[in-house]
Order: structure tokens, then sequence, then C-alpha cells
């Protein structure tokens, strides 16, 4: 297995949930962001980035800087987090409550040996769930980088295709049992769909 570490975006506005902290919202039980932190239990270190209640013991929580500045500036800050020598991370939506272990382990997979920057799920209709992936943490320090640059230094407000935008990257269709692990809960009604696999 590769050693890997895990950083789990926990910010947005959830403005189609009427502003709720999302990622706290109970599927199954459980808030989705603790869901997410059991799919990746085998990562060191566990970064929680945003808003954040109780979480497991050893899980970091830290802050994008601006505060609310978007999912690009939270992972920048997840990365500050690393050790240097960091190899492989995994970066997670936090309101993904149908990850499990085996699906980051597809994943991890898919990019280990590959010559690919990340691997990531495709939905359906082909398009990449880039915050249910495995990255190589170079990689991803460089595309801050340069999107920094490009934007005059900060990275608040830019959108995670930018980032990405230049990586190769592997697609990886979900083929295990059971529900898609890349199902993101944007609507209650995501949430009842969420609850209804999960029984």
């Amino acid at each position: 297995m590769t050693a890997y570490a895990a950083i789990v975006l926990s910010g947005g506005a959830a403005r189609r949930m009427g502003g709720v902290d999302k990622p706290a919202r109970p599927v199954g039980g459980r808030p989705m962001l603790h869901r997410v932190l059991a799919a990746v239990a085998d990562a060191a270190p566990r970064i929680v980035v945003g808003p954040a209640g109780p979480v497991p013991g050893g899980v970091r929580v830290t802050r994008e800087r601006p505060a609310g500045g978007g999912p690009v500036a939270a992972t920048a800050a997840g990365l500050a987090l690393l050790d240097p020598g960091a190899g492989t991370v995994a970066l997670l939506a936090g309101d993904l409550p149908l990850l499990t272990p085996a699906a980051v382990t597809d994943l991890l997979a898919a990019l280990d040996g590959s010559a690919a920057d990340g691997a990531c799920y495709v939905d359906d209709d082909g398009r990449r769930q880039q915050l249910c992936g495995v990255w190589r943490v170079a990689g991803l320090r460089s595309a801050v980088d340069r999107l920094a640059g490009e934007r005059g230094g900060t990275v608040d407000g830019a959108p995670v295709r930018g980032l990405l935008a230049g990586l190769a990257v592997r697609e990886v269709s979900w083929a295990g049992a059971g529900p898609p692990p890349w199902f993101d809960c944007d609507t209650d009604e995501d949430v009842r769909r969420a609850e209804e696999w999960t029984r």
C-alpha cells in the first residue's frame, strides 16, 4: 500500500442547503466529514481544512487564508502542513458520504507506477470528480505556485479546474460494488439519496 496523506476540504457556503454546515450533516447516523475521514483512516497525516466540529483523534484542523477563500486556498493551506518529502495526498471534498477505503485504494493503485500527476474518479457522464482523487504532492505544490503567479500572488477564489489545468490525470471509473464513491451532497435531495444508499 502506498503511504499517503489526506486533505479534506470542509469549507464552502452550502448555498443550496441554506448555508448549513454541510460536512456536519449526518448520513447513516454519522457526519459526512467523519465518513470521509474514516475512508482515509490509514492516511498520515489527515488534515481538515475549514470549519470543523469535533474530529477523531490525530486529525489536524486548519483554515484557508482568507477564510472562505475557496477550495484552492484550502488546498494550499493543507499542503502547507505536509512534510517537505510527502509523496502522495488524497484531496477530498468533505461531503462524500459514500467514499470507502476500497475506493481510495483503487485511486492509489491507478496512480502508483504511472507517470500521471494524479488520479480521480469520473462520473457516469465522464466528468472528472476532482475533489475525489489522489495526487502527487510535488505536482500540486507546483500547480499552486503557478496559479498564484498567474493571479498576482493569490489563489483566493480560484477554481479547482484552474489549479489542476496542465496536470496529467488518470481518470478512474468506479467499477466496484455499491454506490459511487464520488457522489457528493450539494442539496437536501442528494442527502436523501445518500441516506437510501447507506441503509
